[in-house]
């Protein structure tokens, strides 16, 4: 591993997936180190992000879930100008490519939900150009697609969704995740 996103992850395998503002006073509480924003819009993301910003922690943006944002490459740049944000989550290649350019860390975001997903991941992880510094899948409770998956994958994969206790985050480290990410916060505290 040679970048400073996989080592933190690495020794911090909880992530917090933040939906709300509770949540974010909440996580701001928490030992976490990597915190997934989930939720906000371009008047606002610079306070959230900042509300939870310290020296020793990765705040990722999911740019699919900003408000006032387009899909496009700009939006990738307003977050690396006009926020403390480490990095970005998207399930859009063109923008992980853009947030690479510009030194942002990188999350692509995968929803496995058939057998042809999964072809897909193999099929970009093989031909595209775009790598991220690690890979998201969801939903993250299922141990033999995350097997797979981590087989195929050039980069450490993250399982995500749906994980709402130790048994669910032990099942999915057990598979090859290097973490998990979770909006549930009692297993922010584990």
């Amino acid at each position: 591993m040679d970048n400073k996103l996989w080592t933190v992850i690495e020794n911090n395998p909880i992530i917090a997936a933040v939906k709300d503002m509770a949540g974010l006073k909440k996580c701001a509480e928490s030992d976490v180190k990597v915190i997934f924003i989930l939720f906000g819009d371009v008047c606002n993301i610079s306070e959230i992000v900042a509300e939870v910003k310290k020296e020793d922690n990765i705040i990722m943006v999911h740019m699919d879930l900003l408000v006032g944002l387009s899909g496009k490459e700009a939006a990738v740049d307003f977050i690396k100008t006009h926020t403390k944000a480490d990095g970005i989550i998207t399930t859009k290649q063109s923008l992980i490519q853009r947030a690479k350019e510009i030194g942002l860390y990188t999350v692509l975001r995968y929803f496995v939900i058939d057998s042809m997903a999964l072809v897909n991941i193999e099929k970009q992880n093989v031909s595209c150009g775009v790598h991220p510094d690690v890979i998201e899948i969801l939903p993250g409770v299922m141990p033999k697609v995350i097997k797979k998956v981590c087989k195929i994958s050039k980069v450490p994969v993250i399982a995500g969704g749906l994980i709402s206790d130790k048994e669910d985050v032990m099942s999915a480290l057990g598979s090859g995740a290097l973490s998990i990410s979770t909006s549930d916060q009692a297993v922010w505290f584990m």
